[in-house]
């Protein structure tokens, strides 16, 4: 199998979410945008992954950590100007390059494993990630060839009335040939209107030459959704929701109203737990087996037995064990230890309390 590498871009300032935090660090779901697509791109098993970096770059390395090698970008001049910061540690080597937004939280290394598994397959020059809708307005729009093949990618400010109309857009991921990438890279003029570098002119360069450019459409358009403000992130959490809540219900998982449960990425929770609405549970926390958690409970990094009841009750960074009973409305502040057995009543609170097993209040 040929090398295969992937390219992150994280450089933008994202003025639009009107925030002094970087726009790729903006949290969905508990976790920052940018940690969602390296843990993707981790599952693809790349031989190397980079992720260029611009504005809050110290703060994005930091997220990044060793997952991958972060390469600065001094001035914003484009998505194509950002692919080239990798052109000294890829341009010579043979394999497939996919390029990523740090914006899109909600992609899979499923769809990225499909794109370049299409590309690879059908030995295209290029493969783009296209999604349908019935909003297409503000995307570009992917034009396609008698063949079913890329013919061009059209910005919607310069469509045709009858581009306009076509319901398959660009998001804007790619997979490319390393080498014909770098190539092309380099020709790649900034005679428009921004003065910007853009990545699908490779796209353009390589139909005239006459190479081939092919589309994989993935069947979830929400998972392509880029965010830009305050009111797509909101979108884009509520979607990333719906994907946690439902693999947690197939896994054996009770929630009484997923649309009001709000579980961490990062959580995990045992087969036969019943969760009522209203409830939070972020961070790494652990929910055991036959458990019973009662409505807007709150639970943050905590470990928790199984046959355990907590009741409109707040916990952080304790651990609880089995067949515990706890509240309502008790606050387990940090560093909190209850046993076995034990009861926590109403309007108890602890903080770096031991609470042996069986303790509690009678009946």
């Amino acid at each position: 199998m040929s090398n295969r590498f992937a390219i992150i871009l994280a450089a933008g300032k994202g003025t639009r979410m009107k925030s002094k935090v970087h726009k790729v660090l903006h949290k969905v779901c508990g976790k920052s945008m940018i940690r969602h697509v390296v843990d993707e791109v981790v599952q693809v098993n790349f031989s190397k992954t980079y992720v260029i970096v611009g504005h809050g770059s110290d703060a994005v390395k930091a997220e990044v950590g060793k997952d991958a090698k972060c390469l600065f970008q001094r001035q914003q001049l484009g998505t194509g100007h950002a692919v080239l910061q990798a052109a000294e540690q890829l341009a010579n080597l043979d394999g497939t390059t996919v390029v990523l937004c740090g914006d899109t939280p909600l992609i899979t290394h499923q769809t990225i494993e499909k794109l370049i598994q299409l590309q690879e397959k059908k030995n295209a020059s290029a493969a783009v990630l296209t999604a349908n809708t019935l909003q297409p307005t503000g995307y570009g729009r992917v034009i396609r060839d008698r063949f079913g093949d890329v013919a061009k990618i059209v910005e919607e400010k310069d469509a045709t009335s009858e581009e306009k109309k076509v319901t398959e857009i660009n998001t804007g991921i790619y997979s490319f040939d390393n080498r014909r990438l770098f190539q092309l890279l380099g020709q790649v003029k900034n005679n428009n209107a921004q003065g910007e570098y853009y990545l699908p002119d490779v796209i353009g360069m390589l139909v005239r030459e006459s190479e081939k450019v092919i589309a994989y459409t993935t069947d979830h358009f929400e998972e392509t959704v880029g965010v830009n403000d305050r009111i797509q992130l909101a979108a884009a959490g509520k979607y990333m929701q719906a994907r946690i809540n439902c693999a947690m219900m197939k896994q054996g998982v009770s929630l009484i109203d997923p649309e009001r449960t709000y579980l961490s990425p990062t959580c995990t929770i045992g087969k036969d737990t019943v969760i009522y609405p209203g409830t939070v549970i972020s961070g790494k926390t652990q929910i055991g087996e036959n458990c019973f958690i009662g409505a807007n409970t709150q639970i943050r990094d905590c470990i928790i037995g199984d046959e355990t009841t907590i009741d409109q009750s707040v916990l952080e960074q304790s651990a609880i064990g089995n067949k515990v009973r706890i509240g309502p409305f008790a606050y387990i502040r940090p560093l909190s230890k209850i046993h076995d057995q034990a009861k926590v009543g109403s309007f108890t609170d602890t903080l770096n309390t031991d609470i042996g097993e069986r303790s509690g209040p009678t009946p």
